[in-house]
């Protein structure tokens, strides 16, 4: 899958069809630690209670993602980058309430293939 966000081609493919990688710039990181505040640690037990999608911890994820991709696009911009591929997400527990999320890929600077 890819998608174009501020200039940047994002892929999580190790090549972009109709691209060609003319210089690897190298590995990109965009980090992010969130905490589960105690509102939303408490509206969360209670939707547990009744089970199903705990929408507290789901829209904490998506920004917690998104930020972590933004740092990572503009570490890729700063090595004059213009696509990164291979991007993995990964995520880590840090304490009992904050959690690491990581974005990484491979900033390369690409041209369309005639």
């Amino acid at each position: 899958m890819s998608f174009r966000e501020s200039d940047i081609l994002i892929t999580t493919a190790q090549e972009l069809p109709g691209y060609k990688i003319v210089e690897v710039k190298g590995v990109v990181i965009g980090i992010t630690v969130r905490s589960r505040g105690l509102g939303g640690n408490i509206a969360a037990s209670f939707r547990s209670l009744i089970g199903g999608e705990i929408k507290e911890y789901v829209e904490m994820a998506e920004q917690a993602r998104m930020q972590a991709l933004e740092r990572m696009i503009e570490r890729a911009k700063a090595l004059g980058a213009n696509a990164v591929i291979n991007v993995r997400f990964d995520s880590n527990e840090l304490a009992q309430n904050m959690d690491e999320i990581i974005a990484y890929g491979t900033a390369v600077v690409v041209t369309k293939s005639i």
